[in-house]
């Protein structure tokens, strides 16, 4: 089985291979922005963030600061073993629509209680998302929903041959 070797941080930088298994949530006030169709649907600096070994953060919004108009609750449902069962929403602004971009869980398990209904993004679905004004990149692969930025080091799950990880 291939084994990543990790991408050693510099100073300000995250490794993504000293984040835990399972998964830990932390607050962040980083100011978090998403775009779509040209309009801003997202703002806040009052987040969460989920940070599992070789996963680049996903950041979780708080619905008050999510432009609600825009969001169509779809019938698509996941579950995830740490956090429990998730719902999704549909994007649509204007003439433009992406379906099941993005999920929360209304009754989270305890350890992601905080999370309750807020909203996290596929990154690669909406035109833009920004964490402190710096334009993200998506996690490699369609399955998973990080956010990639400079202060952040991988390798990343979700690259090629990530599979096995």
């Amino acid at each position: 089985m291939f084994r990543p070797k990790p991408i050693a941080p510099e100073s300000g930088q995250e490794s993504v291979w000293d984040y835990p298994r399972p998964p830990r949530l932390e607050a962040t006030d980083k100011r978090i922005e998403i775009v779509f169709n040209g309009v801003t649907i997202a703002d806040t600096q009052n987040a969460f963030r989920v940070l599992e070994t070789s996963h680049p953060p996903t950041y979780y919004l708080p619905l008050e600061d999510i432009r609600q108009e825009y969001l169509i609750p779809s019938s698509r449902q996941t579950f995830c073993e740490w956090k429990g069962k998730g719902s999704y929403y549909t994007v649509k602004v204007g003439d433009k629509e992406a379906s099941d971009v993005a999920w929360y869980y209304s009754t989270p398990t305890l350890d992601f209680a905080a999370i309750e209904n807020y909203v996290a993004f596929y990154a690669a679905a909406m035109d833009d998302c920004y964490v402190n004004a710096e334009k993200v990149t998506p996690q490699p692969g369609n399955f998973y929903g990080g956010w990639v930025t400079s202060d952040v080091v991988g390798p990343f799950k979700g690259e090629s041959g990530s599979w096995g990880w």
